[in-house]
């Protein structure tokens, strides 16, 4: 018999990165399911703006993730305001492109500190509220990039393998706990973050509402592994079976590897990736 779904009624649901793309649609899904949304994000007025669009009592709040006192501090006026977390998004991310020898320190520790760091702490916090109460979900947004090397973009490789590690073995240590983890693992989203980006031949992009439904569909049937489109673990699958050097080979004669690189210095990633470049006061500053 197969199971029911979980019910996402009355559910109080927190998304970091909000306001606009991937955790915008997310916020638009879980809200029609019945949630009750809480968004963070650095853009306050576009997070007000996308929590308007919802429902009257979802929530929008200025989050710089790479403030860890002022996340934890986020986290505890959503339980305020909503009541105790039933499920954190870990969905703020930025995608700087360039290869590694043209890459800033600045920007190296900016991605370090919104893509990993901010998804530890995250993580961490909501571990510290739901184990205890025995229930809970914690949705951490990596990337195809968790699972595979792309020129042009290795320090978010590097954040998105880790993410993928975390989740993990987070999801072993909370085995038998009530809380739950899922990683998310899309493939090209076309949002701002894609600026640019052309098309690969086995790598189908996607919509943020094609991430949102997998999202939504992984909160009502829990499940870790959440590739977006599903097909993506089977081509992961069937990479792995050969030697190193066909899978390279293989990326290669289908555009892969050219994927990133190739908009690295695409003008039309220029809004963009200044706006990237301001999106981690707190890390910039040095705290």
């Amino acid at each position: 018999m197969a199971r029911p779904p979980r019910s996402l009624t009355g559910k109080v649901i927190v998304i970091t990165g909000g306001a606009q793309g991937i955790g915008a649609s997310t916020a638009s899904a879980l809200s029609r399911l019945g949630a009750r949304v809480a968004i963070g994000d650095l853009d306050q007025a576009r997070a007000e703006k996308t929590a308007a669009e919802l429902d009257a009592e979802a929530l929008a709040l200025p989050l710089d993730v790479t403030d860890t006192a002022a996340f934890t501090g986020f986290l505890d006026e959503v339980e305020r305001r909503l009541g105790p977390i039933d499920v954190l998004i870990n969905n703020a991310g930025i995608m700087p492109l360039s290869p590694l020898a043209e890459e800033d320190d600045a920007t190296t520790r900016r991605t370090l500190e919104i893509n990993l760091h901010a998804v530890l702490h995250g993580t961490r916090e909501a571990v510290k509220r739901m184990r205890p109460r025995g229930t809970g979900h914690i949705v951490n947004v990596a990337s195809l990039a968790g699972k595979s090397g792309f020129p042009g973009a290795a320090t978010y490789c590097a954040t998105k393998h880790a993410v993928v590690g975390l989740s993990e073995a987070v999801h072993l240590e909370l085995r038998g706990t009530g809380v739950l983890v899922s990683c998310v693992m899309p493939a090209v989203v076309r949002t701002e973050l894609a600026a640019g980006l052309g098309e690969a031949r086995f790598i189908k992009s996607v919509g943020p509402e094609d991430v949102a439904a997998a999202i939504a569909q992984a909160l009502r049937y829990p499940r870790f592994d959440v590739f977006v489109p599903k097909s993506l673990d089977l081509t992961g699958r069937f990479t792995r079976l050969f030697p190193r050097a066909f899978g390279e080979w293989f990326v290669r004669t289908l555009g892969g590897d050219q994927l990133l690189a190739s908009a690295a210095h695409s003008p039309e990633r220029a809004e963009y990736e200044e706006r990237a470049a301001h999106s981690a006061p707190a890390a910039d500053s040095g705290r």
